[in-house]
């Protein structure tokens, strides 16, 4: 959830029959409980959506100028956002003209805080023909803000490029390369991660069945099928897309898993195939001490072979060469 909208742009990028320009807007959007709801709802979608890539500015600030503005308002302390948006605003203009399947649209840009982090969101969101009921009771058209169909948006935490995390951006990957002008436009090095992020899928599935969550009935087979979905990647070399994913995982709710597969913080994205020696926490239990060890496939659990209490751990079916006395 948005703690604090700080600043707020709104632009456009509008494109005619040859190409397309920029239309300065509003620079200094007054930061009313209307416009908090209209940030805090596109940052909230922003982050339930599970396409997304993740990355860091990519070497070469010359090509990929986006970062040197940045750069600027963070050491000006974050002051001057007309001049940062109207830059961004036109590399964003020579962006698009590159690209075959950029589309105009209103441009927003919102200077955000969240647990204690600065953000930038940029969002691109079109008009929506709807339709209100007057005081004559009579129907008229209305446009409005389509929130919900917007395909264009990126989010950079300043504070985690501050301390030299690996990554720090995340914009929506959508299908094809119909986002690709959008990562040139933002300068995200999106180099792709497959142990790291195969790591960071098996912990998130983790957390999202435990039981306490409330979404999965049976954790042990939730995480099976799980792995031999991933398996399946894993023959075919092909890489993991995540709405995909959750639709064939958890067909009971797959947005819900989404959500928790694509949240921003998270920072897991798509695009990665599985590596197979970091999946076997999903199916195989271990933990070691000084002096033991111990290893067994969590399938044990749903099978009654090895039955864990508090008071008394049980294993069964031990051959005679596996057990020891005292």
């Amino acid at each position: 959830m948005v703690e604090q909208v700080i600043q707020v742009a709104v632009h456009d990028l509008k494109r005619n029959s040859e190409s397309f320009e920029t239309v300065s807007g509003n620079a200094h959007l007054k930061v009313s409980e209307t416009v908090e709801r209209v940030v805090g709802e596109l940052h909230a979608m922003y982050a339930s959506r599970a396409s997304k890539s993740h990355g860091r500015f990519a070497a070469s600030s010359d090509n990929y100028p986006a970062q040197t503005y940045l750069d600027e308002f963070r050491k000006g302390d974050f002051k001057d956002f007309a001049t940062l948006t109207a830059k961004l605003m036109t590399t964003l203009t020579v962006q698009a003209r590159r690209k075959p399947g950029a589309t105009g649209g209103h441009v927003l840009f919102a200077h955000l805080e969240k647990d204690e982090q600065r953000f930038l969101l940029v969002a691109i969101i079109n008009d929506k023909l709807g339709a209100a009921l007057t005081k004559s009771f009579d129907i008229a058209s209305v446009e409005h803000l389509d929130l919900d169909g917007f395909r264009f948006a990126g989010r950079i935490n300043m504070t985690a490029w501050t301390n030299s995390a690996d990554r720090y951006i995340g914009f929506l990957k959508g299908k094809g390369n119909v986002a690709e002008y959008f990562k040139e436009f933002l300068g995200c090095d999106s180099t792709v991660q497959d142990l790291e992020d195969t790591r960071t899928l098996v912990r998130v599935l983790n957390g999202f069945a435990e039981p306490a969550k409330g979404f999965v009935k049976d954790k042990q087979a939730f995480l099976q099928k799980a792995y031999d979905i991933c398996q399946r990647y894993i023959r075919d070399n092909e890489p993991l897309d995540l709405e995909t994913f959750s639709n064939e995982l958890f067909p009971e709710n797959p947005k819900e898993l989404a959500k928790s597969l694509g949240d921003p913080d998270v920072g897991l994205g798509d695009g990665f195939v599985p590596k197979k020696r970091a999946l076997s926490p999903m199916v195989k239990f271990s933990a070691k001490t000084r002096l033991w060890s111990v290893e067994f496939n969590r399938q044990a659990l749903t099978d009654g072979k090895i039955v864990y209490a508090l008071s008394t751990p049980t294993a069964s079916e031990l051959s005679a060469g596996n057990k020891c006395a005292r």
